[in-house]
């Protein structure tokens, strides 16, 4: 599960808002929720898209640039690692995420 959001609607400073603060607690809630479940088996925060650096080898020349690949609006703000029985499991549980209210979530398979 990929979580794409916005980066101009959140803040990657400390913030003690209560808003911020709410929102954490949401979150986990979340994990703590799908860890009994037995869903959530990994995950990971990402640092801004400003810290990202983009890594391409072409005609055997190795490119190195600064920032994200995708000049998209949206962009990977970090993933969790579910095991759910299907598809519609999976759906489930991401649209009970509380960013699936300010972002996107895309499901991917692992490869077997």
């Amino acid at each position: 599960m990929i979580h794409c959001i916005d980066e101009s609607t959140v803040t990657f400073e400390d913030d003690d808002s209560p808003e911020s603060q709410a929102e954490d607690r949401a979150i986990e809630a979340w994990d703590s929720e799908m860890i009994q479940r037995g869903i959530l088996v990994g995950g990971g925060r990402l640092r801004p898209v400003a810290d990202a650096t983009t890594v391409q080898v072409r005609n055997g020349e190795v490119l190195v640039s600064d920032g994200p690949f995708a000049e998209t609006k949206e962009q990977i703000a970090g993933y969790a690692i579910l095991e759910c029985a299907n598809l519609d499991d999976a759906i489930e549980v991401a649209s009970r995420h509380p960013t699936a209210l300010i972002g996107t979530f895309e499901l991917r398979p692992y490869w077997d």
